[in-house]
């Protein structure tokens, strides 16, 4: 499966932005978890919210909670992920990532497809 991330860009601070991956795939879409992740220079790939296939269940690092919701359309191929509130903190390069499975893991390692990643930057 292919990933293509858009919607990254420059934000002040408790600003909004909504980021799309759209997925192009010879599976059913509905069969893979997926997942956002962001990384900085020089520091690893940090999990920022995870959805099961069906989207029923989502999960989201600590430091995103109640600011962030990730959602899918199954229909569409396509996970997004809604961030307000945004910090100086938030900024980096922010990545999709999908698995064929029915689990959602933190770590970016069993991830089996990534999309080349958009950059969010958030001014204070």
């Amino acid at each position: 499966v292919q990933l293509q991330a858009s919607g990254g860009g420059l934000v002040q601070a408790g600003g909004s932005l909504t980021l799309s991956c759209a997925a192009v795939s010879g599976r059913t879409f509905g069969e893979y978890v997926a997942a956002w992740f962001r990384q900085v220079p020089g520091k690893e790939r940090d999990f920022v919210a995870g959805i099961a296939y069906s989207g029923g269940t989502t999960y989201y690092a600590d430091s995103v909670k109640g600011r962030f919701t990730i959602s899918r359309d199954n229909v569409k191929n396509t996970v997004y992920l809604q961030m307000n509130m945004l910090k100086p903190e938030d900024t980096a390069v922010h990545y999709c990532a999908a698995r064929p499975s029915r689990v959602v893991v933190r770590t970016a390692i069993p991830y089996d497809y990534w999309g080349p990643g958009t950059q969010v930057t958030v001014s204070s």
